[in-house]
């Protein structure tokens, strides 16, 4: 729960939950998981494995940061923390910051 609660956090902390945490270098992309504050975060296969079943069902439907927001929620309440509502509607960045 702990991973994807510190993932969650992570890619909320720049411009907002827009799962571009989950970016991964590219030509004119740096990716936010090189930076120092970024080392040691786990849970990204976590979220792939769960945005691959989400894809199987409604492929280009539900962006990585809404999965990011729920599986963190999900997280807390499967450890007997509290539990909110999730709303949906937010959208992937194609930079990272």
């Amino acid at each position: 729960g702990a991973k994807l609660i510190r993932l969650h956090f992570h890619d909320c902390f720049v411009n907002g939950c827009d799962g571009s945490v989950l970016l991964e270098d590219a030509p004119g992309i740096v990716s936010e998981l090189n930076s120092p504050g970024n080392q040691g975060i786990q849970g990204l296969e976590i979220v792939d494995a769960i945005k691959a079943d989400v894809e199987r069902e409604c492929p280009g439907i539900v962006s990585c940061a809404d999965i990011l927001a729920q599986a963190s929620k999900d997280s807390v309440d499967v450890q007997g923390g509290p539990s909110w509502r999730v709303l949906y509607g937010r959208r992937d960045s194609r930079i990272a910051n």
